[in-house]
């Protein structure tokens, strides 16, 4: 079931009644990276996931974004649907605003989950690479550029061996709003450096990596990680930086032992 929620799209599956799940997906994806976890725990669980603001059947409007306000979508979407204290899964930018979230209201949610992404700001260097690709989109348009960053974003085991969703999810990215991709970017600039309040997290978290991710990989994860009182860590083989696409299977038994411990 599709609603609409101050403009964004969400997608309800399962019964409203069972112990709730929000995914938040990666950029430059949509909410359908997270199927085969939806498919997964639908019948024990209500999953929610959104297209964030910009990106798939969510509207970029001015393209203006900040963390803060990605944060804001997420409160209004737990509020709008009356969510009791969800978990809050999240991929590399839906990890940014996840981890964003707990620091401003822990109390909202009952565990998190966090799937190849990071904890720290961009420095100098992340932050000219994000200027470099707004200014790539503006001379070249957006299809250059998100061809290049899927690519880097998944690993040669499922780009060799599942070419044809691969290039789907290149051709679906392509479709999305440049003003909502270079909003997304301007928005993973400007993000605060969430680090110093991963030690106070009280929650229950787990904490996935992909084998091979070139952007978020496991000597940056691990750390991260164990700053986490408690959280645990799992390593999915044979996958980049999108590890619940790449080794559904690994990814969902991971979070299925996770849940079952809550």
């Amino acid at each position: 079931m599709k609603e609409t929620i101050n403009g964004l799209s969400v997608f309800l599956e399962g019964n409203s009644k069972n112990k709730s799940i929000i995914f938040i997906h990666g950029f430059p994806y949509d909410s359908t990276m997270w199927q085969s976890q939806i498919n997964l725990l639908k019948e024990e669980y209500f999953c929610v996931a959104y297209d964030i603001r910009g990106l798939g059947k969510s509207p970029a409007d001015n393209g203006q974004f900040t963390m803060e306000s990605f944060v804001d979508d997420l409160e209004m979407i737990i509020n709008q649907l009356k969510l009791d204290k969800p978990i809050l899964c999240g991929l590399s930018m839906g990890g940014y605003i996840g981890l964003r979230a707990v620091e401003k209201f822990e109390n909202k949610f009952s565990a998190i989950i966090f799937c190849d992404t990071r904890a720290d700001a961009d420095g100098n260097e992340g932050k000219l690479k994000r200027a470099a690709a707004i200014k790539r989109i503006n001379t070249e348009g957006v299809a250059p550029f998100t061809k290049d960053f899927i690519t880097n974003c998944f690993g040669d085991y499922f780009k060799q061996n599942y070419k044809v969703e691969f290039e789907k999810r290149i051709s679906d990215s392509l479709s999305f709003d440049p003003v909502g991709v270079k909003g997304s970017l301007l928005a993973m600039m400007g993000r605060n450096d969430t680090t110093e309040y991963l030690s106070k997290i009280k929650i229950p978290a787990l904490i996935i990596c992909g084998e091979f991710d070139a952007l978020t990989p496991p000597a940056v994860m691990k750390p991260m990680a164990e700053k986490i009182n408690n959280a645990e860590f799992v390593v999915i083989k044979n996958s980049g930086h999108m590890s619940p696409i790449e080794n559904p299977k690994e990814v969902n038994e991971a979070m299925t032992k996770f849940l079952l411990k809550l």
